[in-house]
């Protein structure tokens, strides 16, 4: 396929001069360039927020989120998943990335894995995806066949299907439910995706998980109430959170953590109602989970 048509493969007239430029004539050009970023994804909210509601659709009836993509992409879509379990305490099977090569391509390019569509179409069919899921295909460019494949084989198995990627509508894109068209523009190093495309894929990634699972009830107000507790961090921070909700000093609430074997929603119930934690759970339970109605209507 000729892809010098793509807007990410087109050159940057501001960049024309660009190995002649001074360190800060490049980082002054590649700020300005990257706040067209924001603006790029500002003006597709209302597709992210479409995407997020199916996500939200599905993962409630224990369907998965599944990120398929290659390069750059592929990355972004791993590390979203992979920072949902400690941010919102989810299964590590409730969000998948799958990246072209597999898990090695994470961390060495290997750039020639994204040609094939067959690959996409198999990891799909091995995670068994079906009409619970959601499969979001990640292309800056829009051609990605590993990507491709993976939706062909989603809306082959009645799955649900996101597209997001950096340039405009074209004939014979991948089948999406929702496509999500983020017009970054031209890179400041020519076909550089992993610029301005890049950092347009990770706030679009960003704002689709943390919109699904706070909609599903993983936040109170804006405190991150069923985060994992797995380092001294995040015990500090859980703890805080109790003495912030409950009005008592983080010494106070760091034992009710600790009984409520780190799971922040649970302990500010049992600091809330004097209960143990079983009452807890059966408490959230009767609320889906969502501490503001068990708050409120306890």
């Amino acid at each position: 396929m000729d892809r010098s048509g793509l807007l990410t493969e087109t050159r940057l007239p501001e960049s024309m001069t660009l190995d002649a430029m001074s360190a800060d004539q490049i980082v002054t050009l590649m700020n300005r360039q990257d706040a067209l970023a924001v603006r790029a994804v500002a003006a597709v909210s209302a597709e992210v927020a479409r995407a997020a509601e199916i996500v939200v659709e599905k993962l409630a009836v224990g369907g998965r989120l599944i990120y398929a993509g290659a390069g750059t992409s592929g990355r972004l879509g791993v590390l979203d998943a992979s920072e949902c379990p400690p941010t919102f305490r989810s299964d590590p099977s409730q969000v998948i990335g799958l990246i072209a090569g597999g898990e090695s391509a994470m961390f060495r390019a290997k750039e020639g894995a994204e040609d094939s569509a067959a690959d996409g179409e198999a990891a799909i069919a091995q995670l068994n995806a079906n009409e619970h899921d959601v499969i979001c295909g990640i292309a800056a460019g829009g051609t990605t066949p590993f990507a491709r494949g993976a939706l062909v084989e989603a809306k082959r198995r009645s799955a649900a299907t996101i597209f997001v990627t950096c340039v405009a509508p074209f004939p014979n894109q991948p089948p999406a439910d929702v496509a999500i068209h983020a017009l970054t523009g031209p890179e400041v190093l020519t076909g550089s995706t992993r610029l301005k495309a890049g950092t347009a894929t990770k706030l679009i990634l960003n704002q689709i998980t943390t919109t699904a699972f706070v909609r599903l009830g993983k936040c109170y107000e804006n405190l991150m109430v069923d985060l994992r507790c797995t380092n001294d961090k995040l015990w500090d921070r859980g703890a805080r959170i109790v003495a912030t909700v409950c009005g008592v000093s983080k010494e106070q609430a760091m034992p009710v953590l600790r009984a409520a074997d780190g799971h922040v929603k649970k302990a500010i119930v049992m600091q809330r109602f004097g209960c143990n934690a079983v009452d807890a759970d059966k408490r959230l339970a009767e609320h889906s989970g969502r501490l503001r109605e068990a708050m409120e209507r306890s």
